[in-house]
């Protein structure tokens, strides 16, 4: 959201500096008066919290770098020792290894809260795609961070992995020699995936630059999903009123952080990866991390084949199709409307959505027989659906509830209606006392 600019340089140096590099006066107008709606609940606090989480895995993941040493011979025992030897080499491995899973709670809490307030609807298309671009680059950044510790989950998870690239038509077998950098997985294999792994980070942190961007032109959506229309009604400066709201979120959400890495830091491992990576020995079963496992889920209940396309390289284009159809959701998603506060028929199928999306993780973790395939080829089945099908179909048929004309109206409202609500108490409100 475009605004004149108000900062005032106050020193020599200030103006000086603001003549030939305006960098403070860049960060003075998006993150300080940067006009905001006045009406973001703690849904919105998530973009922050996903920066702090990206600095830690950064801070930790360069300084588990120094210790590291990425060879088959050596990676497993170069992980014990910075556990064991090096000064508080435990709690960095500990912070990196929750730090991954902590991002992808941030992140998948950040992506639903946008499909619910339509925050991908005009103008926010390309922030919305740098957003997915940011989640591809996650999943293939903590994919290849797995394998470093070259546990027994780790080189099999690997191994199954990048198989899948084999079904790929003509070109799949030559994917997999150049992601193996040979005819296995060996030593070159980890040693590219921690050229990457150390890589990405940053280029994520790139591309969050360019969201952060794309988010400052049109400004931010809104639980009303209604623009502004006066900037002095229906926004506030982001500081204080959000960099506090921002900061408290981010207190209670490194609690939970804490909480993880102090009391029980591998709830959310394998206790397989504390096996040294055996070539010869094969886990009872093989699992991606639990934040893999929705899209493992859609991988594995492919189990037919269809015209040309066999049941492999089915599930293969399923599991990708999962991610990539959401650069397409703006233009999906045919309603005018943008959040489903007042959308009640879109808004209940959202919901089945997201336990649709919760039953996939658990069945990612099942065994791929029986039940287990026939739910996952369910909720398979829905998720597409509500992509490709439902949101096209509600957009026309679909009676949206009347929108507030502004921000402002409906912050009024909500406090109206909060102020003239009866007390509770025994039997319902109480009758005022009689003067």
């Amino acid at each position: 959201m475009s605004h004149p600019s108000t900062y005032n340089p106050s020193t020599g140096f200030e103006q000086w500096l603001d003549k030939r590099m305006p960098i403070v006066r860049l960060a003075h107008d998006s993150f300080v008066d940067f006009p905001t709606p006045k009406n973001l609940n703690y849904w919105y606090t998530f973009g922050g919290i996903l920066t702090v989480c990206l600095v830690i895995q950064i801070i930790t993941g360069v300084i588990l770098a120094m210790h590291y040493t990425p060879h088959t011979d050596y990676a497993f025992e170069s992980v014990e020792h910075i556990m064991r030897d090096v000064n508080y080499g435990w709690l960095m491995r500990y912070v990196h290894a929750n730090g991954a899973s902590m991002f992808f709670i941030a992140v998948y809490l950040h992506m639903f809260r946008g499909l619910y307030y339509g925050s991908y609807k005009e103008p926010r298309e390309v922030l919305w795609m740098l957003g997915v671009v940011i989640f591809l680059l996650m999943m293939a950044t903590a994919f290849m961070g797995y394998v470093l510790p070259w546990g027994q989950m780790s080189y099999w998870g690997a191994t199954v992995i990048t198989n899948l690239f084999s079904a790929v038509p003509f070109v799949g077998d030559q994917i997999v020699t150049l992601l193996w950098g040979g005819f296995s997985v060996d030593n070159p294999t980890l040693n590219r995936f921690f050229s990457l792994h150390y890589l990405l980070p940053f280029a994520i942190f790139g591309v969050v630059i360019l969201h952060v961007w794309a988010l400052h032109v049109p400004g931010n959506n809104n639980p009303s999903g209604v623009d502004v229309k006066d900037v002095k009604k229906d926004t506030v400066p982001f500081h204080p009123y959000y960099t506090v709201k921002d900061g408290f979120a981010i207190v209670v959400f490194l609690i939970l952080f804490a909480a993880f890495v102090f009391f029980n830091p591998n709830a959310l491992g394998h206790a397989d990866n504390y096996v040294p990576a055996d070539p010869l020995v094969t886990p009872a079963s093989i699992v991606p991390e639990w934040y893999f496992l929705p899209f493992y889920a859609i991988l594995r209940a492919i189990t037919f084949d269809f015209l040309f396309i066999d049941a492999k390289l089915g599930g293969v284009i399923a599991m990708f199709s999962s991610i990539l159809v959401l650069f397409a959701l703006p233009w999906l998603d045919t309603s005018k409307v943008r959040s489903m506060r007042y959308r009640p028929v879109a808004r209940m199928w959202f919901f089945l959505f997201v336990i649709v999306c919760l039953m996939l993780g658990w069945l990612g973790g099942q065994a791929a027989e029986g039940v287990y395939v026939t739910l996952a080829q369910i909720c398979t089945a829905y998720y597409f659906a509500f992509f490709l099908i439902i949101l096209p179909l509600l957009g026309v048929m679909e009676t949206p509830k009347p929108l507030p004309k502004s921000i402002s109206e409906a912050v009024l409202k909500k406090t109206k209606t909060v102020e003239t609500s009866p007390a509770p108490g025994i039997g319902g409100a109480q009758p005022a006392p009689a003067e």
